[in-house]
């Protein structure tokens, strides 16, 4: 079969279709061995292009340790360029069925290819049962609560969107090791279903930064539902204003949280090669 290696902002993926799922067909196993950087073709995930009885597609995503994300968003964004430039959609606006409910991107495209990827991420849910997180009172909105890992005490806010995310406010990402606090903070025990991590460093009102560590794939260059999480909670929180461009390592996601609560994320996607392989 054919697989495409793409990327959005440096969270890559391996994409490809297959639109008679089987039980036979053990992805999780494939994601362990083609996301392997030294063994395989190496990614941070595999993204599956399938047929919907709800929507024009529908996307799974599998993370490189092989457990099944509700959503993705620098994901989402590859999977739409993908399906527009192979045909499996005809026009610029459609809809894609996840796990995390229905995403409708809009894409920008220049000479038959998608340059930029705007997607509506619907809304985010705060209340702790719904992220979900237990919290030791009742509260609307996680916003600064404290947590001890290692003896050390942290203010985190926490929001679903479409995955779990956990924020962090530092004063300086760049000195951040992720890879030390964010497995302890993924699962740490207030969150029963693991949590994704960002660290996030904010510039001004319509400026952040952040580092992330993914849940079920570690460290990572860029998170489309992380950079969506972390705009939100810098609202919410006071620090930002509704439009927010957020600084990865490798590029910019610019992320609009509207009035009614809707969340635009606007990026790139590119792809890296194809190739065929053996399933």
């Amino acid at each position: 079969m054919k697989v495409t290696k793409m990327h959005g902002l440096g969270n890559d993926f391996i994409v490809f279709t297959d639109k008679v799922e089987g039980q036979t067909k053990d992805y999780a196993a494939a994601a362990r061995k083609w996301c392997d950087r030294h063994t395989g073709i190496g990614a941070d995930g595999l993204i599956i292009i399938t047929t919907s009885d709800v929507a024009d597609v529908r996307m799974r995503i599998i993370n490189a340790d092989g457990s099944e994300a509700e959503m993705c968003g620098n994901g989402i964004r590859c999977f739409a360029k993908y399906a527009y430039e192979q045909g499996e959609v005809k026009g610029t606006s459609f809809t894609i069925e996840t796990l995390a409910g229905i995403m409708k991107p809009t894409l920008t495209v220049e000479n038959g290819l998608v340059t930029q990827v705007t997607v509506d991420m619907g809304k985010p849910f705060f209340a702790p049962k719904e992220i979900p997180m237990l919290t030791e009172q009742p509260m609307d909105k996680v916003k600064q609560y404290p947590i001890t890992i290692d003896g050390q005490k942290l203010l985190v806010s926490s929001v679903l969107m479409g995955v779990p995310h956990t924020e962090v406010y530092v004063d300086d990402v760049s000195t951040i090791d992720v890879t030390q606090m964010g497995p302890k903070i993924e699962k740490y025990k207030a969150f029963p279903k693991g949590t994704n991590v960002n660290f996030v460093e904010v510039v001004d009102k319509n400026h952040i930064k952040i580092r992330t560590w993914e849940r079920g794939a570690g460290a990572t260059l860029a998170c489309g539902t992380g950079s969506c999480g972390s705009a939100v909670m810098s609202y919410e929180n006071g620090y930002t204003d509704r439009n927010v461009d957020v600084e990865l390592y490798l590029g910019t996601l610019h992320i609009e949280y509207k009035e009614d609560g809707t969340v635009l994320m606007t990026g790139p996607a590119v792809i890296v090669f194809e190739t065929d392989i053996d399933l």
